[in-house]
């Protein structure tokens, strides 16, 4: 799927690329027939209003939106294992995935970054492309909800997402949850996961306990990993729509 491909685009960092080619970017809208005509308008809007501001700005927002917390994250397994061990093996698993399709990846990004995963599943064939959007649907309905909640216009993007996958989830329905997290991207809360704990030794408190305590603590506040109830965000949109 072309239109993949430029969200691929559209998701990475901002760069001078980006910028100064903007314009074909526009153009190849043309061909995305995987979008109606309102949709690649949106999408065309959404590239002009990003080109159009200055470069480090665009950058700047771009970090403090993805790259701050955890809850915009655009690494997928860190809204599914966070922590765990099973984020390693999904890693391996995954990478394996890119290699069997002819994608090798340099050291630049980590096998479960969005942009990277839809460039690959851009390589596949529609009905593969839209499975392995429907794979992340609970992420992408998940982060539509909390961008939206910051007013950001990447929203629009993860939107777009929903609809390639032909999912019926729509992330209103995760709105009153989103109002409820507390944000993990202030100052106060990046400086309590990265704060430096006192260790205790043993005989005042055992090392695997000082350690668990520390990683209680430093994530305390986090947005845990999510997943979104697909059945029921399809039986309520089916009951709206009765």
């Amino acid at each position: 799927m072309m239109t993949l491909r430029m969200l691929s685009r559209l998701l990475d960092y901002p760069d001078e690329a980006l910028f100064a080619h903007h314009s074909e970017l526009i153009a190849a809208l043309d061909a995305a027939d995987e979008l109606d005509l309102p949709q690649r308008a949106g999408l065309g809007q959404f590239i002009q209003q990003l080109c159009a501001r200055p470069l480090l700005d665009a950058q700047a927002d771009y970090c403090a939106l993805f790259d701050r917390g955890r809850a915009t994250s655009l690494l997928l397994f860190e809204h599914v294992h966070g922590e765990s061990r099973d984020r390693g093996q999904a890693m391996v698993d995954l990478l394996a995935h890119y290699r069997a399709a002819g994608l090798e990846l340099d050291s630049r990004e980590l096998p479960d970054y969005l942009p990277l995963y839809l460039e690959y599943l851009a390589c596949q064939s529609d009905e593969a492309a839209r499975q392995g959007l429907e794979d992340i649907v609970p992420i992408l309905a998940l982060l539509a909800a909390r961008l939206e909640a910051r007013q950001s216009p990447y929203a629009d993007l993860f939107t777009l997402l929903l609809t390639l996958a032909g999912s019926a989830a729509d992330p209103a329905t995760l709105r009153p949850q989103v109002a409820k997290e507390a944000r993990d991207d202030t100052p106060a809360a990046l400086d309590a996961v990265w704060e430096e704990e006192q260790i205790k030794f043993l005989g005042e408190q055992g090392c695997v306990s000082a350690q668990q305590a520390m990683h209680q603590r430093r994530f305390a506040d986090a947005v845990a990993p999510h997943y979104l109830d697909i059945a029921a965000a399809t039986a309520r949109r089916t009951g709206e729509s009765a």
